[in-house]
């Protein structure tokens, strides 16, 4: 009786090799190839990114009225973010309002490739609020999640096929910084804390050579959770480091910034919509 001839694998369908230690470059490189595969398929240039709290919820869902989801052009402000997580409610409308005039601005320039896409984590809060604004304004968006142990959600306004689900934090902030022309932040805890620094870092010690506008959006709140001019004080940064930043509670005036700071950087056509 003859014996049936052993099938081989092939290493890149090795399952027990691929979740192995000795394929992890493998894995961090699939990590950049990927998503790049897909931006490059969708042309997307450069984005917008959003951070913030995942805990924040739309007005709708803590009973406060949504002082910051009012319609366009209404120069709304959010309230201090010093009573607790019902008053924060109020940044889910103005992260939504702000991205849905960027995305507006965004679709108006004259180029063949997408410009300035709105991205985000792809989770719930502030992120769900960004790109619900962009898809308000029916611009394709980006979401880049993490595998972490947490309840799953729903994030359904992130763009098919530009939804991202990273092993590797290292790689998700990758693309986050790569393809970032401007950074909005929104109150948040340690996750934006840490996207936060990381950034100001690489700004700072011109490990980024691309102009990079980042906003602190929710002054009061940022005042009270960092406290730059302390820092300024004991001489630990230099005074100019605190001009890396510019902190805002309009939509107003973070909406002028961010696009007065682009078409300076980027040397931009002014576009023909009036938002």
């Amino acid at each position: 009786m003859t014996e049936r001839p052993r099938r081989l694998v092939k290493a890149y369908r090795n399952k027990s090799f691929l979740d192995s230690k000795d394929a992890r470059v493998l894995r961090i490189l699939a990590e950049y190839m990927e998503p790049k595969s897909r931006f490059d398929q969708y042309r997307i240039e450069d984005t917008i990114v959003f951070m913030g709290s995942a805990r924040i919820k739309p007005p709708s869902e803590t009973g406060e009225r949504a002082r910051g989801a009012r319609g366009p052009g209404d120069g709304a402000r959010a309230p201090d973010a010093t009573q607790g997580g019902a008053d924060l409610s109020s940044y889910y409308g103005a992260a939504r309002e702000l991205a849905r005039r960027l995305t507006l601005w965004s679709k108006a320039l004259d180029s063949t490739n997408r410009r300035f896409v709105i991205c985000t984590g792809g989770g719930p809060g502030i992120m769900e609020a960004a790109n619900r604004g962009a898809s308000d304004a029916r611009g394709v968006n980006i979401g880049l999640t993490i595998s972490i142990p947490v309840e799953e959600f729903d994030n359904p306004y992130v763009t098919r096929n530009l939804g991202f689900h990273f092993h590797y934090f290292f790689m998700r902030k990758f693309w986050f910084a790569y393809l970032a022309k401007a950074v909005v932040v929104f109150p948040g805890g340690f996750g934006t804390l840490d996207e936060l620094f990381e950034l100001l870092t690489l700004v700072q010690t011109l490990k980024m050579h691309k102009p990079l506008p980042i906003i602190l959006f929710g002054d009061r709140y940022w005042k009270e959770v960092i406290n730059f001019d302390a820092l300024v004080r004991y001489g630990t940064i230099s005074p100019g480091d605190v001009e890396l930043l510019f902190r805002t509670d309009s939509i107003d005036a973070a909406y002028d910034w961010i696009v007065g700071e682009l078409q300076r950087n980027q040397a931009l056509a002014q576009p023909g919509a009036n938002l």
